[in-house]
């Protein structure tokens, strides 16, 4: 019997001036332990003229990480935090009760020729801690555990796993572990994962129970434990996954709570202006209508 419960093709989805591809939330499945939102962004070669522009928006009820493959994104919010985030390095905001944030091409970039690829991921907070104040950490790429066996190499991007633990402040037991390989060879993890469990494919294959799997897809296991597969030459895997928060997730725009109430009251707090602004931007995004 397979142990693949879900395959999840990435989806196109508009953020602004800005294609990604969407991963999760998928409709017949919504997370994948505390994670309930993966946007794959790029690999996009823009011209001197073209720039991201995320303007200041809100979140609730989650922690966002960053995580760039290439290029560079300048990130602002509400806590006065101003800090480019460039590739291997992880931003981790914790939105809490409510923060405020933009995402930018840096000024000195902005007229030139550049490229942007990376992943933006949305952590869910457990319940007792939705309305804790927001936080932002930024960890440099050299504070996260890397190593080598038997010729594949692993970056534990954040939470625990196969005994290493990332400086990212994670608030659940959880794991974003990332394996690169240049040779075909059978991984063997299971007894290391917990909860749920999932693997996206960024770059290359992987052969699983006789099927073989291309990039852009997630695959969720039905048991985390059963995790073997055979990666294939220049591929690059992202296992995530971790234990189940007990309340189910509502997510509407940049909201996630185990409240409906709480959202609605977001929704109603932005429009009036009373989320906190970002110093040295003034740019708003819009609460989107329902069609």
């Amino acid at each position: 019997m397979s142990n693949i419960a879900f395959i999840i093709e990435e989806r196109p989805a508009d953020i602004g001036n800005f294609l990604v591809g969407r991963l999760l939330p998928f409709r017949q499945k919504r997370a994948v332990g505390p994670f309930v939102f993966i946007d794959h962004m790029g690999p996009a070669h823009l011209k001197d003229y073209q720039n991201l522009d995320v303007p200041p928006h809100p979140h609730i009820g989650l922690s966002t990480l960053t995580y760039l493959f290439e290029g560079s994104i300048m990130h602002k919010d509400s806590l006065g935090t101003e800090i480019e985030i460039t590739p291997g390095a992880v931003n981790w905001m914790t939105a809490g009760k409510g923060i405020t944030h933009s995402e930018r091409t840096p000024v000195y970039l902005r007229q030139s020729e550049k490229r942007l690829h990376g992943l933006q991921i949305w952590v869910a907070l457990p319940k007792e801690l939705e309305q804790m104040d927001p936080s932002f950490a930024h960890i440099g790429a050299e504070q996260l555990p890397s190593w080598t066996s038997e010729g594949v190499d692993y970056k534990l991007i954040a939470g625990s796993l196969m005994g290493k633990k990332s400086a990212v402040p994670v608030y659940s037991p959880l794991y974003l572990l990332e394996i690169k390989s240049t040779k075909s060879t059978v991984i063997n993890i299971g007894s290391d994962l917990f909860g749920e469990s999932g693997m996206y494919i960024l770059e290359g294959k992987v052969l699983s129970e006789g099927h073989t799997f291309e990039a852009k897809h997630i695959l969720v296991a039905k048991d985390s434990q059963l995790c073997e597969f055979e990666i294939g030459e220049n591929t690059t895997v992202y296992i995530f996954g971790g234990e189940v928060l007990p309340e189910p997730r509502h997510i509407e725009w940049n909201f996630v709570s185990s409240e409906a109430e709480t959202i609605e009251k977001a929704k109603a707090d932005w429009v009036a202006h009373r989320f906190p602004t970002v110093p040295g931007d003034d740019g708003y995004v819009p609460l989107p209508q329902k069609p």
